[in-house]
C-alpha cells in the first residue's frame, strides 16, 4: 500500500508540470470524490456535510469539508502547502538565434534552483495561455503541455572549461538558456513559441494575448533503491505535501469543525502575491465560510482562535556524504518519519505549544517524528508558515517529510515517509 501511494504521488507530479497543472490535477481528484467547485465572484451556498473547493489565478486551490456547524467552538483544521517549484520562466520575445544556426529561448530563473542539475536533461515546456474573448476583462485561459522533450541546456565540454569541477559559477542569463533546435526551412526563428502554442491548442496565433510558460524535466519520477524505498522525482518540493494533504482530506472521517487544505502559489519567490500565503486569500475564505453558515463576526473570531494549522513543506535530511552541514544533535534522516522544523529566529513557525500538538498526533497513531534545527552558523530556508501566521494568528507548526537534494531538478524522498506524514494529516482531520 505504501508503494502504491508513492506511485500515485509520482503520477500526480507527472500530471502537474507547473502550478497551473497541479491545481487542475487537484481539481480532477476532488471532483471525482464529490467536491463542488465554488467561484470567488459568485454567491456561495454551503451546508453541513458539504465538500467544496475554490481556486485563484488557476495556480492556488483551497478545499474544505464542513463536518459540523459548531465552528465557533470547534474551529478549522488547516494544512497548507504550495504548488510551485524552482524552474525557468520563458520571457516575452524569447527566440534567440546563434551563429545563424541554433535556436534558443531567453528565460528567467524562478526560485532558487540548483542550476547545474538542469543541464544535459531533456526538458519540456508547459504553462498557461491567455486568449482573446468577447469580454475584455475576462480573457479565456487554456493550459498547455508540449509533453515532449523539446529543449535542453547543454553543458560546456570540460576541455573548454577546465575549472568546472572546482566550483564554476553559472550565469543565469548566459549559461542557462535552453536550446530548442537548428534553424532551417522547417524551423524558423520568428514566432516559434506562438507556432508551438497554436499547433498544440489548435487555435489561430492571432487569438493568443499572453502566456506563462515554464520549463520542466520531461522524464517521469520513479521508485528506486535496493528495495525501491526511495522516491526520485522533480517537484517533490512541494507537490508531495499537496498530494498527502489532499488525500488526508479525502480519507478522513472528521466529525468536528471544518477541515481545510490550502495549496498556495509563489512560495519559492516569497509568497507576496494575491495567490500566495502572504495575502488575505485564506483568511477571507475562512470568514466567508462562517458567513455562509450564518455565523456573525464575533463567532468568526472564536472559530479562528479555536483553530490549528500545519505548514507542510519538505525538510532537509542529513546528507550521507556531507553530514557536517547539519546540527550536531538534531539529525533527521530519510525514512525516519515526519520532521518538525524549529528556528529561534522564526523562519519556521513552530513553537513549543504547536509542536506539542503535532507530537501528540504522531504518538496517538504510533508514527515516529524527528526534529530539524539549522546549525547556528547556517541561515537555512523558510516556509509559508511564518508568512501565513502574519495573516492568520493561530497556533501553527512547520513540518515536512525529510528529503535529499532539495531544489535539485531531481529530489530524493522516501516511500514510508510519504505514507507516515499522510497518516498524521488524516489524524489531524479526525480529532
Amino acid at each position: 500500500m505504501e508503494k502504491e501511494f508513492a506511485q500515485d504521488l509520482l503520477d500526480y507530479i507527472y500530471e502537474s508540470p507547473t502550478a497551473f497543472h497541479a491545481v487542475k490535477t487537484s481539481e480532477k481528484l476532488l471532483t471525482s470524490k464529490g467536491f463542488e467547485e465554488l467561484k470567488l465572484n459568485k454567491k456561495w451556498g454551503l451546508k453541513v456535510g458539504g465538500k467544496y473547493f475554490v481556486t485563484k489565478n488557476s495556480s492556488s486551490i483551497i478545499a474544505f469539508v464542513i463536518n459540523s456547524d459548531k465552528i465557533e467552538e470547534e474551529g478549522f483544521r488547516i494544512i497548507g502547502s504550495h504548488s510551485d517549484s524552482p524552474t525557468f520562466r520563458i520571457k516575452p520575445n524569447a527566440e534567440m538565434s546563434v551563429e545563424n544556426t541554433y535556436l534558443k529561448l531567453n528565460t528567467e530563473a524562478y526560485g532558487g534552483a540548483i542550476l547545474s542539475t538542469w543541464l544535459d536533461r531533456p526538458l519540456s515546456i508547459a504553462g498557461r495561455v491567455v486568449l482573446k474573448s468577447t469580454e475584455t476583462l475576462y480573457p479565456r485561459e487554456e493550459l498547455i503541455n508540449i509533453n515532449k522533450p523539446i529543449c535542453i541546456i547543454p553543458n560546456l565540454a570540460i576541455h573548454l572549461n577546465r575549472g568546472v569541477n572546482e566550483g564554476y559559477k553559472f550565469n543565469k542569463q548566459k549559461d542557462m538558456l535552453p536550446l530548442v533546435g537548428l534553424i532551417n526551412e522547417t524551423l524558423e526563428k520568428d514566432d516559434f513559441l506562438l507556432n508551438q502554442i497554436s499547433e498544440n491548442l489548435k487555435i489561430n496565433k492571432e487569438e493568443i494575448l499572453d502566456f506563462d510558460l515554464l520549463l520542466y524535466e520531461y522524464e517521469k519520477g520513479c521508485l528506486m533503491g535496493a528495495n525501491e524505498e526511495f522516491i526520485s522525482s522533480s517537484r517533490l518540493d512541494n507537490l508531495s505535501m499537496a498530494h498527502a494533504s489532499l488525500h488526508g482530506l479525502l480519507d478522513a472521517k472528521g466529525k468536528k469543525g471544518i477541515n481545510v487544505v490550502a495549496v498556495f502559489d509563489n512560495e519559492e519567490v516569497g509568497s507576496s502575491t494575491k495567490q500566495g500565503a502572504d495575502s488575505n486569500m485564506l483568511l477571507n475564505i475562512l470568514e466567508r465560510i462562517c458567513l455562509c453558515l450564518e455565523k456573525d463576526r464575533e463567532e468568526f473570531f472564536t472559530a479562528i482562535y479555536s483553530s490549528y494549522m500545519i505548514s507542510a513543506d519538505l525538510a532537509h535530511a542529513v546528507h550521507p556524504n556531507i553530514g557536517e552541514k547539519h546540527d550536531p544533535t538534531n539529525r533527521p534522516v530519510v525514512g525516519g518519519g515526519p520532521v518538525i522544523k524549529i528556528s529561534a529566529n522564526q523562519s519556521y513557525t513552530s513553537d513549543a505549544f504547536s509542536a506539542a500538538v503535532y507530537k501528540s498526533l504522531c504518538d496517538k497513531i504510533n508514527v515516529k517524528y524527528q526534529e530539524f534545527v539549522n546549525r547556528s552558523d547556517e541561515r537555512g530556508g523558510s516556509t509559508i508558515g511564518p508568512i501565513s501566521s502574519t495573516h492568520l494568528d493561530i497556533p501553527s507548526v512547520d513540518i515536512g517529510s525529510p528529503i535529499l537534494a532539495m531544489h535539485s531538478i531531481r529530489e530524493l524522498g522516501n516511500v514510508e515517509d510519504h505514507s507516515k506524514i499522510y497518516k498524521t494529516f488524516v489524524e489531524l482531520y479526525q480529532i
